[in-house]
């Protein structure tokens, strides 16, 4: 006795949160045919994508198909019963020509399911294609950084020691190279945000929202707190599960930010209390010296006033002498 043997079978229905383009563009993919192919599908009839298949085969068929956002089900085959009594044999010199049936305009495309749509992305750090969660997305700023204050340290001990032999030739390289170091960092650092907001299933110009006044400061907050997409998006797969490694570097930059926080806070307080010593000890000078030149100009007149008392008092020789 035979095993069971199942079929895959689509009506058009979609999982929920799954656009029905989204849809299209991943069966697409995944059947590699047109959109125009796929659109046969979604008639609204029941379709077997695949026949003849174990019960293991048929899981993995299906968990693909949920990979791409679509609702099928796996249904058991009906045996066919074969009898040698109802073949009929044809002669050779017959005269009519066999003519192959025309394909069916419903028929689903011919093409393996499964295995062309892996279940997560693959993972590149120098695109603008592909998506990241939030761990990795912090982990990989992290890194980022890192790496540009290294290199930062490196062209800035290369650069006094070009300096040391001629001021014009350090200036000239250390600035071209600072210019160069920067540009790869804000490309770099752009790419992973992309991949971050891809993630969310948002567009990549969304990035220019780091630009605008108030919102930039909030925007990167809504990159680390906002979950991405828990199935495939228009985007692709979803990113693969996040490494000890990932969560390791996601933790630190974590503890990192409100340390910086605490750090520029402190740093900003420090300052503005030696501006405010500066300007109480500056007032406080002032008005000494406001003070002082009040008790000089007291002193001069109390001389002046003896003095007039003085002329007053002396006698005055009388014209009859």
């Amino acid at each position: 006795m035979s095993d069971n043997r199942f079929k895959i079978v689509f009506d058009g229905a979609l999982l929920p949160g799954v656009e029905s383009t989204t849809a299209k563009l991943n069966l697409a993919e995944l059947f590699k045919c047109d959109v125009e192919a796929i659109e046969k599908l979604f008639t609204g009839r029941p379709v077997a994508l695949k026949r003849d298949l174990s019960r293991s085969d048929a899981e993995i068929y299906l968990q693909a198909l949920k990979n791409a956002g679509v609702d099928a089900r796996i249904e058991t085959e009906q045996p066919v019963a074969f009898s040698l009594a109802e073949t009929h044999e044809t002669g050779s010199g017959s005269s009519t020509d066999y003519t192959p049936p025309s394909p069916s305009p419903y028929a689903p495309p011919r093409a393996a399911v499964g295995e062309n749509l892996p279940a997560f992305s693959t993972l590149k750090v120098f695109t603008v294609n592909g998506r990241i969660g939030r761990l990795r997305f912090l982990a990989w700023t992290l890194v980022l950084i890192v790496a540009m204050l290294a290199i930062c340290s490196v062209i800035f001990t290369v650069g006094l020691g070009i300096l040391a032999l001629s001021s014009t030739a350090g200036m000239v390289i250390g600035s071209l190279v600072g210019f160069v170091a920067l540009v790869a960092f804000v490309c770099v650092s752009v790419q992973i945000t992309v991949q971050r907001l891809h993630d969310l299933g948002w567009s990549g110009w969304l990035w220019f929202l780091h630009l605008v006044p108030f919102v930039g400061s909030i925007f990167p907050i809504l990159l680390m707190v906002l979950p991405g997409n828990a199935g495939a998006n228009q985007y692709g797969a979803p990113p693969p599960r996040n490494s000890t490694a990932v969560k390791v570097l996601a933790a630190l930059w974590l503890a990192a930010i409100p340390l910086m926080f605490i750090g520029a806070l402190g740093l900003s307080m420090s300052g503005y209390i030696d501006q405010l010593e500066s300007e109480v000890g500056g007032g406080y000078e002032s008005s000494s010296i406001n003070a002082d030149d009040d008790s000089d100009q007291a002193t001069t007149v109390d001389e002046v006033d003896v003095q007039s008392a003085d002329d007053t008092a002396e006698p005055v020789d009388s014209a009859q002498e």
